[in-house]
Order: C-alpha cells, then structure tokens, then sequence
C-alpha cells in the first residue's frame, strides 16, 4: 500500500513543487512505483517541471467525472518509467473537486504504488485543506527567510487538526557560505523552532532549481533516503565553504 505524502508550505515561492518533483525522481530512480499528483486546481505545473506537458490526455477532472478510469490518467516519465504523474485540471479548471472525490481517486490507486506524493498549493485557503485532507504524512518545506518560516509556523499548526500519521521538515535554498559564517539560522536551528523532524536540507545553489531532475545531488539523495528507510542524516552544505578554498568560494561567493 503506497504512502501518501502531501509536500505543502503555505507559502509560495520556497521550492515546495521542486522538492516534490525530484523527490519523486529520486525514489523512482531506486525502483520504487511512485505517483505524482498535482493537486493545484488553479496554478498547475507538475507536468511542465517534469517536460511531459505534452503528454497529457486525461487529468483528474476527466477521472473524477467518469471520461477515463485513473490508471488511464497516468503520464510516464520517460527517463523514470516508474514514476507516473497524475495532472490536476487541464479540461476545465473551474469545476469544483470535492476532498471526497480527490480522496476516491487517490485510494484506487493506493494498492499498485509504493509512494504517492501530493503536490499542495500554495496558501492556506481551500485547496491547501483538499490536499491535507487525502493525505498520511507531510512533508513541510520551508526557507531560512523570517516570511516563510512564519507561513510554515501556520501551516504547522493547521495540520495538528488532520490525523497525519508523521510531519517531517525540508529546509531549502540554504546558503553554505552563510550558514558557515553563522550568519544564517542553520536547519538544526530551523527544526528546533518549528518543533519537527528534519529529513532534509538543500543548497541554494543545487540544480534542481533549473528543472534538472536527471542529475541526482548528494542532498537530494540524503533527503531520499532519510524518507525511504526512516533515517535523519544531514547533508553538510557547509563543506565546500570550510578551510583555505573554502575561505576563497565565500568571498568568490560574496562578490558575485
């Protein structure tokens, strides 16, 4: 039976649909039969981060209303035949999808994946709760910046309302120089404030903010693995900004 993970922030902007999208790479890059949904009715784009937009036949709505079954809905991605992305509203993006509907879709799904990872939108409004609501676990993924922190706090605490069985922390667009000159909250830190388990840091610089899901970097591969086999390994982005050289990428750094 897969498990459903929804990846929310409350906030946009942070990386929430990146983390989600690579996370799903990674797992399908070690076997695993992995969907990925987009539950964003209004500013979906699962299927343009992933390049298979062109794909598309089916999406939840056509599912939902009785055009295809879900399993017809299901885009392979070519370089991960394991992983399937299931679009949210292509067809007609001002229905209205009930949490009962979503929750009916996904279940059917349920015995055939290992993971199903659920794609929230940003905010706290209706979609957020939709999203919530179908899901077992979630991921919250946050930056060191005050505003997110403070979005990711109220998201916290709306979930304490859902009976998720585990919420776990992903810190992103970490900055290794200025963590290294302790001029940045470090994730440790960041954990500790929003009282939760942290599975995950990413470096600001790492590629999977140009939508480049083939190059698996060693902090996604920390994250993968910390949610594949229950472990809470922290990938060091200071390392490259430590000793002689170190000293030399942080001014470099600094100056551009």
């Amino acid at each position: 039976m897969a498990r459903k993970i929804v990846v929310t922030s409350g906030k946009g902007g942070v990386g929430k649909t990146t983390v989600a999208c690579a996370l799903a790479c990674y797992l399908a890059s070690r076997g695993k039969n992995v969907v990925l949904c987009d539950a964003d009715f209004g500013l979906n784009n699962i299927d343009v981060a992933l390049g298979v937009e062109n794909a598309v036949t089916f999406d939840l709505v056509d599912v939902i209303e009785g055009r295809c079954r879900a399993t017809q809905a299901l885009v392979s991605h070519p370089a991960y035949p394991t992983l399937k992305i299931l679009t949210s509203s292509h067809s007609a993006p001002e229905r209205y999808v009930s949490p009962q509907a979503l929750k009916v879709v996904l279940d059917s799904l349920t015995p055939k994946f290992d993971y199903i990872f659920i794609d929230c939108p940003a905010g706290i409004d209706e979609g957020f709760h939709r999203a919530i609501s179908v899901a077992d676990e979630a991921i919250i993924v946050t930056t060191p910046r005050i505003s997110a922190l403070r979005d990711a706090d109220k998201v916290i605490t709306l979930l304490k309302s859902y009976r998720l069985k585990g919420v776990s922390l992903v810190v992103n667009k970490i900055r290794g120089d200025l963590l290294a000159s302790g001029e940045s909250l470090s994730p440790e830190e960041i954990a500790d404030l929003l009282r939760l388990p942290l599975i995950g840091v990413i470096p600001e610089e790492y590629a999977i903010y140009q939508g480049d899901f083939s190059s698996l970097h060693g902090a996604l591969k920390t994250l993968g693995n910390n949610l594949l086999l229950g472990k809470n390994k922290t990938y060091d982005v200071t390392r490259k900004y430590r000793g002689f050289w170190g000293s030399i990428r942080k001014a470099v750094k600094r100056s551009i």
